[in-house]
């Protein structure tokens, strides 16, 4: 039998070794995300759920935790627990095609046994930036296969959300009045928000200061702290409830009661998800916020 030329036969083994790597190669995020099915869905953080709807693909939604209470038509989905206390029982038991949840959710434990078992489960990248927002958008269109829908959704949203930090952005530096964001106030102890939170990240896009932003994450602050904030503002989540600190026995806070904010009793109160959600309706909450901040 006639040999082949030994350059063919170091082409064919070149040929051979390419197309094994290849194969061994890992799949690309987008045809991952092509293959997963979210027939049966199950959302995990108010924004993705509002991301969800707002690309009109709610009808593959069948369960969602705690958090996911925008639209009021996510309310009559089954609920699975809050975002950082899940229950993977209570989500499996909801036989899911896939779960998808915001970076942050948890524990770490229900996650290992979330990821452990059959159903895919896909994380969303969080940040609260006009930039971080959009990024949600894409991956959450991604991950249900619809990227068209996901960049007709940025755009609009984007060209908001412009407009909305524009218009903030307007305001002299010298005008901008320091907000304190409180969290929660249990024995008397004020958490409050620093830098790298959600109320840090609203508190920078409505242009104005957080009166504590050279600290990280959520913090006690001690009466001396308090007094050196020097807010303007109080900023806190409406707790519809009715389980939230009252004006009257926030304002009775020593330390509080020292603040520009308290003397003039300027405390706003605004909805916890429109407020931190980083969802398609921050604009808004940008502009509800200047505007309850400076009145206009």
């Amino acid at each position: 039998m006639r040999k082949e030329p030994r350059h063919k036969r170091l082409w064919a083994l070149a040929f051979s070794a390419a197309a094994i790597v290849l194969s061994l190669a890992p799949v690309s995020d987008s045809l991952a995300a092509e293959k997963l099915d979210t027939t049966r869905l199950v959302s995990v953080g108010g924004d993705v759920t509002e991301i969800v709807y707002a690309l009109g693909e709610q009808d593959r939604l069948i369960a969602r935790d705690t958090t996911s209470m925008y639209p009021e038509a996510a309310m009559k989905l089954p609920d699975v627990g809050y975002m950082r206390a899940l229950s993977p029982e209570g989500i499996l038991a909801m036989n899911p095609t896939a779960i998808i949840a915001i970076e942050g959710s948890g524990p770490p434990e229900a996650l290992n046994v979330l990821k452990s078992a059959s159903v895919p489960f896909e994380t969303v990248p969080n940040a609260y930036t006009r930039e971080g927002i959009l990024a949600k958008i894409d991956r959450v269109g991604e991950l249900l296969g619809q990227p068209d829908k996901a960049k007709a959704l940025e755009e609009r949203v984007g060209a908001d959300l412009d407009a909305a930090i524009s218009d903030a952005k307007k305001r002299p530096e010298s005008e901008r009045k320091r907000v304190l964001f409180i969290l929660s106030m249990q024995g008397g102890k004020i958490m409050a928000s620093g830098t790298g939170t959600a109320a840090d990240g609203i508190i920078k896009l409505s242009g104005s200061v957080n009166a504590v932003g050279n600290v990280p994450g959520y913090k006690p602050l001690t009466d001396e702290a308090i007094v050196e904030a020097k807010p303007d503002v109080i900023l806190m989540m409406n707790r519809g409830d009715g389980s939230g600190t009252g004006n009257e026995d926030l304002l009775k806070q020593p330390a509080l009661a020292l603040t520009p904010a308290a003397q003039n009793k300027a405390i706003v109160r605004m909805d916890g998800l429109h407020l931190l959600g980083f969802g398609p309706r921050t604009a808004g909450a940008v502009r509800e916020l200047n505007a309850a901040i400076y009145g206009n």
